[in-house]
């Protein structure tokens, strides 16, 4: 009697749980083992899972009942049904990887522990050193180092045995599944002997080295801020990635621009059954049409064919859109303290910065735009022409460029002046034009009124402060911190707007880009509301000099 046909499939090896048993098998398969391959006994653990404890592995799905097995004493053994290959699936364990953080990750966003899901994470005791170092202080650093380790002590305070980590949904996070494992014990790693072991990167680097080995089957990443330390990490054979968790674009160019330019058919296809009607010498249009879903409100839109359109979008209701004409500040009679646009661009941030409705404003461009000047200019219109604002607050970022020329003497303002060069020249230009008839003597008195009501302040002494119907400058606000964004748009009290310049370009600030900068983030985040408006300025107006010097250098 010849022997039965050897399945084509392999049947589903299902594991049980401690306790259980396997149901007892027939007799009659003991013909389909002695054929020319015999099948190997069930083995009684997964060695994929050696090294691991059982807090680091998520819990085993149970097995289905005894149906889904396959039994050998048919002659031909049917495909494993798709419930037992789903089941199978998910026996197998989801580990989790284990990220170990740089020191620089949790003085830069102070809640990273919490930012990586279902995942662990890993903190070597020199991370902790190093944050020793760093709690003191009056910094931005200073203070997330402090609330670094108040986070830390609220975690222990209940725990006997740090040997098995802790809970992160233990303050209240519920995104963060995973747990946070401390280096209790020392750690003896197998680095290059040429490096040098007593500097706090390469001590970091030897817990990752002796984490892979502890856990071959588990992905060990090291998380940095530091590039060297990434490139050193990946060198001896490591994963090392950033931390994206603050970058709001993955591509600056993505970024949004706050205008559309509109395709050549937009009449052809958006001009029907269009309604107008004219309210405080603003004309308004109802369109509808496939476009108007793509429309942000107070987003900008221009056509220049044979029926030119500028006008601001008001309202966004499905495929229907309320756009409203613009003001004219590119001619003479418009001109805000002297100054008119020279482009269109231009044109629309006057629109944004001399609307009452406007609470928030940003404005990006590359040196030469005019973000200053059109901000100021305005400022100073509705300051002392249409007393709307009592004042103008105008602060920076102090990031030096170059070497640092040390402490500063005088007052606040007075060490803030060298900062703000920007200001006086920009002043120069508007007090140019003015007191022409009465020569330098009106000018002097027109300039001493300006500074009056200029007010320049530090970004360091800012929290706490409440501004009451102010208009608020932020000059070089790419070197902000999300954070530091925060701290300084909330202290805007009833009446106040807030105007945030800067070139994500020129970011000064260690281990920011512009992903994660924080004009970025605000430029993200205040989209679509009614009450901000975003403008991207594209050319450079200072003269031929610097355009020519901006292309070829």
């Amino acid at each position: 009697m010849p022997l039965p046909k050897m399945p084509t499939r392999p049947a589903a090896i299902l594991t049980f749980s401690r306790g259980e048993s396997a149901p007892a098998a027939s007799p009659a398969p003991r013909a389909a083992r002695t054929s020319a391959r015999p099948i190997e006994p069930e083995p009684q653990h997964q060695p994929e899972l050696d090294g691991l404890r059982e807090a680091e592995i998520l819990p085993i799905a149970q097995a289905p009942a005894a149906p889904a097995l396959v039994h050998a004493e048919a002659p031909r053994a049917k495909p494993a049904p798709a419930a037992a290959r789903k089941a199978k699936a998910k026996t197998q364990p989801a580990v989790r990887k284990l990220f170990v953080l740089d020191t620089n990750v949790l003085l830069h966003d102070p809640t990273s522990i919490f930012r990586f899901e279902e995942h662990d994470i890993f903190l070597p005791m020199m991370t902790l050193e190093e944050l020793d170092h760093q709690k003191k202080g009056m910094s931005e650093v200073a203070r997330n180092a402090r609330q670094v380790s108040r986070s830390l002590d609220s975690m222990v305070q209940n725990t006997a045995n740090l040997d098995e980590g802790l809970d992160l949904t233990a303050l209240g996070n519920k995104d963060a599944t995973g747990r946070l494992l401390f280096q209790t014990t020392a750690i003896h790693s197998t680095l290059p002997s040429d490096l040098p072991m007593g500097k706090a990167d390469n001590q970091i680097l030897g817990v990752v080295r002796a984490l892979q080995e502890k856990h071959p089957q588990r992905e060990v990443v090291l998380v940095s801020k530091d590039i060297n330390m990434r490139l050193k990490a990946r060198a001896l054979g490591m994963q090392a990635e950033d931390y994206y968790n603050d970058h709001v674009l993955e591509d600056s160019d993505l970024m949004y621009a706050g205008m559309m330019q509109l395709p050549e058919d937009f009449w052809n296809r958006h001009g029907k059954d269009v309604e107008s009607w004219q309210q405080g010498g603003i004309t308004f249009y109802r369109i509808k049409g496939p476009l108007c879903a793509q429309f942000v409100v107070n987003q900008f839109v221009y056509f220049e064919g044979q029926m030119p359109l500028y006008a601001q979008v008001r309202e966004v209701s499905g495929k229907t859109a309320v756009l409203a004409t613009l003001r004219d500040y590119t001619h003479g009679k418009n001109n805000v303290w002297g100054i008119t646009a020279r482009n269109r661009e231009q044109n629309f941030a006057l629109n944004l910065l001399m609307n009452p409705d406007i609470d928030f404003i940003s404005l990006l461009g590359q040196a030469g735009t005019g973000k200053t000047l059109l901000a100021l200019a305005a400022g100073i219109t509705q300051v002392l022409e249409t007393k709307r604002y009592t004042e103008i607050i105008m602060t920076r970022v102090t990031v030096p460029v170059g070497e640092d020329i040390g402490f500063l003497p005088g007052t606040e303002e007075e060490k803030m002046l060298p900062w703000m060069g920007a200001l006086e020249d920009n002043l120069d230009v508007l007090n140019m034009g003015e007191g022409e008839g009465s020569g330098d003597w009106g000018r002097a008195a027109t300039m001493d009124l300006i500074r009056s009501r200029i007010k320049v302040k530090s970004l360091n002494f800012m929290r706490g402060r409440t501004f009451l119907n102010k208009y608020l400058i932020i000059d070089e606000a790419q070197n902000l911190t999300p954070k530091q964004m925060k701290t300084l748009v909330t202290r805007a009290g009833p009446g106040t707007k807030v105007v945030c310049l800067g070139n994500v370009a020129q970011i000064d600030t260690p281990y920011l880009t512009e992903g994660s900068s924080g004009l970025t983030f605000v430029v993200d985040r205040f989209k679509g509301w009614p009450h901000a408006g975003h403008i991207t300025l594209q050319r450079g107006e200072r003269s031929r000099l610097a355009d020519y010097a901006g292309d070829v250098l």
